[in-house]
């Protein structure tokens, strides 16, 4: 399996990605897109302008505790309710929130800050993901319209008890984003009973090692010879009910 990394100009609000990205990768019948929901949102204008946020009472509390403004807060506190969600905790000034967008099924998804960043967007703004990412993943895919190709937009996140960065998918067009492995052998033959493989996850984090999350100007990589069924899936990566995460009542 080969990951070809997209290097591109640096992107603005109504640039043409899908364009950007053939004309820079050369995208290929059988390549997975893998890109940063953080890219997309730029060129859809998804940026928050924080001197237009008005901080409420919540936002305001936080700003006293930690070294960041009230209206930074009040963005998270905005998306997070956007997103159906709620906070957990807050350590160190990061808001550990979760959230269950529209269209998502099954599942949360449990992210620092809402999925807002303060990094690569103009002092002043922050960026999270697409106002629908799922929308944003078929868009790209049709306008690429190359037989056999599947989007996988993705941002970066933490393992719990782990440093450092990873990446995780949160939505996917055109692949199974698990894949079970229930009923199958292992080395000993004993059959696996509740393995999946967390096919988009573990994508997601291959390609974000060389896109980088600094000045690589590194938004997107293709997957390119994976032996991947390509199928008609779109939409968020399912999550599990938090009743049945093991990390339950820790986090």
């Amino acid at each position: 399996m080969e990951i070809l990394p997209i290097i591109t100009p640096l992107l603005k609000p109504g640039d043409d990605l899908a364009h950007i990205l053939m004309e820079r990768g050369g995208i290929a019948e059988g390549d997975i897109v893998v890109i940063s929901s953080k890219a997309v949102a730029t060129t859809e204008g998804a940026a928050i302008d924080l001197s237009s946020v008005v901080a409420e009472k919540e936002a305001m509390d936080l700003r006293k505790k930690y070294d960041k403004t009230a209206q930074y807060y009040q963005a998270i506190i905005n998306e997070t309710k956007r997103m159906n969600g709620q906070f957990i905790q807050t350590v160190d000034g990061i808001v550990l929130t979760e959230l269950r967008p529209d269209g998502m099924t099954h599942g949360s998804i449990l992210v620092p800050n809402a999925g807002l960043d303060r990094s690569n967007i103009d002092d002043g703004y922050v960026i999270g993901w697409p106002q629908d990412p799922v929308a944003s993943g078929e868009k790209l895919q049709q306008q690429f319209a190359i037989p056999r190709t599947a989007v996988i937009i993705t941002d970066s996140g933490l393992c719990p008890r782990r440093r450092g960065v990873m990446a995780f998918a949160l939505t996917v067009c055109g692949i199974d984003p698990l894949q079970s492995m229930v009923g199958t052998p292992d080395l000993f033959g004993q059959e696996l009973g509740v393995t999946e493989e967390a096919i988009a996850d573990q994508l997601a984090t291959a390609a974000n090692f060389m896109m980088g999350n600094g000045d690589q100007s590194c938004p997107a990589a293709i997957i390119r010879g994976h032996n991947l069924t390509f199928t008609d899936f779109s939409g968020w990566v399912p999550g599990i009910e938090r009743e049945k995460d093991i990390y339950y009542g820790v986090i």
